[in-house]
């Protein structure tokens, strides 16, 4: 079986990567590094393993086949999207639409990593798959929020007119090993922060809440759903729901910094709460998170003191 996985190089991507040769998969992975890294998938060795340094927004192709095409390519944190506004629309749309075509011409099965933000700042708590969100098309986060809309409602039309075989992921916040420093998300945020001895930014009163799944269980949820034969959208992530602030001191507590907290005016349409409802994952997948917060975050607290350790 061989796998191809756009933004293979970015930090869910990557994982990805490893999770397929794991099992056996020859791998080919694309990214055109606008916020993917080499240095994610250096240590992979495997013969198995290829990569193809390419912007999926221009038409890519291929001779060998194609099982399966996980279209994970795009900006997905605030400072990169907001820096990048027309390449993440771009590959919300032009690149959906290349990878949809490229999986048809391999007749490969489809998986399109979409978003908890397709939910926008949502009325209700948790989000399930059936809700259709509170967006604000052309606020600042609109350019990722609507991409991803754009690039679901383009993966069904596929599925419907087509007849391809596609699969639909929202990935809610996830955290672990490979995220960036300045990623600009709240954990690698937090945590490098904490690290720096400086003072922990909270935007708002810290009241709103997010939701932390590991990216092994990520990953794990993301393949499974690939496996599967259920075609419309799937929430993975963990429900466990917890507010900013708790999380701030959580960071501190874990780190064992006695860092300050800093609060600062909230971004334009910053979501009040996220929290999936996984009922879906469960009972479809038979998936659901295994790793707790508290493990995952010391895991990824060592992985940015090295990060740090190089840097100085």
């Amino acid at each position: 079986m061989r796998a191809l996985v756009t933004g293979g190089a970015g930090f869910l991507g990557s994982h990805l990567c490893d999770l397929l040769l794991a099992k056996g998969y020859e791998v080919v992975c694309v990214d055109n590094l606008i916020t993917g890294n080499t240095q994610n998938i250096a240590h992979i060795k495997s013969e198995k393993f290829s990569y193809i340094n390419h912007d999926v927004t221009k038409p890519l192709y291929l001779e060998e086949k194609i099982d399966f095409l996980y279209h994970l390519a795009s900006p997905a944190s605030p400072i990169d999207y907001l820096e990048l506004p027309i390449q993440t629309l771009k590959v919300g749309a032009l690149g959906t639409h290349n990878m949809l075509g490229l999986a048809k011409e391999k007749r490969a099965r489809f998986l399109l990593a979409s978003t908890s933000e397709i939910y926008g700042d949502p009325l209700v708590n948790p989000q399930t798959e059936e809700y259709w969100g509170n967006v604000n098309p052309i606020g600042p986060r609109g350019v990722y929020d609507e991409a991803k809309r754009f690039a679901e409602a383009m993966t069904m039309a596929y599925h419907r007119y087509h007849k391809l075989d596609t699969r639909i992921v929202r990935i809610f916040n996830t955290f672990g090993t490979r995220m960036r420093l300045n990623d600009g998300r709240v954990v690698p945020n937090f945590i490098g922060q904490a690290l720096r001895g400086e003072d922990l930014t909270v935007y708002g009163d810290g009241s709103q809440t997010r939701s932390f799944c590991y990216v092994s269980d990520e990953i794990e949820g993301i393949y499974r759903l690939m496996m599967s034969d259920y075609a419309m959208p799937v929430n993975i992530g963990n429900p466990e729901e917890h507010t900013i602030l708790e999380f701030a001191r959580i960071i501190l507590r874990i780190t064992g910094k006695s860092s300050k907290i800093a609060f600062k005016p909230l971004p334009v349409d910053d979501p009040k709460q996220r929290r999936p409802d996984i009922t879906k994952a469960r009972e479809l997948l038979g998936w659901e998170p295994k790793v707790s917060l508290e493990r995952g975050l010391k895991e990824t607290i060592k992985y940015f003191k090295d990060v740090l350790s190089t840097v100085k």
